[in-house]
């Protein structure tokens, strides 16, 4: 039980699960040594040892681990952290496996990697380890959970892989990462989300609030017509949920039926066109009279707000 909660406790509990010998687990006296010499590691040509025992290799050799789960990285935060390497230097050293082909790939540090060689080093600080592939998620999730650098699908992803890669359900992955078993079920709920909804989220256009508020609705086309309306007017997440409510609560049950036999007698086109209108304008109550040759289009709305944000997406198409 205890080497399911090592993730927990952070990466220093999870390295030191893995490692063999006295440096490898972090032992300061003997990663310190000065009698620690390079021919006792056995080293691979590119990774050299100082005489205080650390290791170093040139960062432009080092490979992104692949089961990073984060994608995006954020650029201004990389510049600081720049900064802070000229300054300061690498703090913690970047663990790191060399792979049966020679290649070495990151396996906790790429934010510190990707750093240091925007701010030139020719030598980064390394811990040579050895992993299993679901390890290397895990350290990497762990990290980047830890420092709170993963947007909510990142996260998200990686929760889930690592459901899949270690047949472990929700409770045991929380255990793992350290978080609460909701957590990690409400961050795996929004991969259910559409993907230009999932971009959104990522893109921060909507919050994760938002997104569990679009998650409560029952109905894909109510979904869509909430989505234009958060995006559109700007509504808190209290608004949102309170609307998800509302929809799921029939409030508009009886136009539905209406508007369900209507659609009836449209051809695929016509309702095609509606969908859009109602995902541009935030509103359900878009009608298109006659066919795409000739009639008429119809954009109801409930309130002041309704109008004033209907009136502000046509200013902008127009400009």
């Amino acid at each position: 039980m205890a080497k399911k909660n090592a993730l927990g406790r952070g990466l220093p509990a999870l390295i030191s699960e893995n490692s063999n010998s006295a440096f490898e687990t972090g032992d300061e006296t003997a990663a310190t040594s000065a009698q620690f010499s390079a021919p006792k590691l056995n080293l691979p040509d590119a990774v050299t040892a100082r005489e205080d025992g650390s290791l170093w290799i040139d960062p432009n050799l080092l490979k992104p681990n692949p089961k990073q789960p984060r994608v995006e990285f954020n650029q201004r935060q990389l510049e600081e952290l720049c900064e802070s390497i000229k300054t300061n230097g690498i703090l913690q050293p970047i663990i790191i496996e060399q792979a049966e082909n020679g290649d070495f790939y990151i396996i906790a540090g790429e934010r510190r990697t990707r750093a240091a060689k925007m701010a030139g080093l020719e030598k980064v600080p390394v811990q040579l380890r050895k992993f299993d592939e679901q390890k290397k998620l895990e350290m990497a999730l762990v990290e980047n959970i830890q420092r709170a650098d993963l947007n909510p699908i990142e996260e998200a992803m990686a929760y889930y892989n690592l459901i899949q890669m270690g047949d472990l359900n929700q409770e045991e992955v929380a255990r793992r990462v350290g978080k609460a078993r909701t957590t990690v079920a409400n961050a795996i709920r929004l991969l259910k989300l559409p993907d230009d909804i999932q971009r959104s989220l990522v893109s921060g256009q909507i919050s994760s609030g938002h997104a569990r508020a679009l998650l409560m609705v029952k109905n894909d086309a109510d979904m869509r017509v909430m989505f234009g309306k958060i995006v559109g007017s700007g509504l808190s997440v209290r608004e949102a949920e309170a609307l998800a409510e509302q929809y799921n609560n029939g409030g508009r049950a009886s136009a539905k039926k209406t508007d369900d036999k209507k659609k009836s007698r449209k051809d695929a086109d016509v309702l095609n066109f509606e969908q859009e209108l109602r995902n541009i304008f935030g509103t359900r109550d878009v009608n298109l009279k006659g066919d795409i040759n000739k009639g008429s289009i119809v954009i109801g709305f409930g309130t002041r707000k309704d109008f004033d944000r209907i009136y502000e997406v046509l200013l902008s198409k127009k400009s």
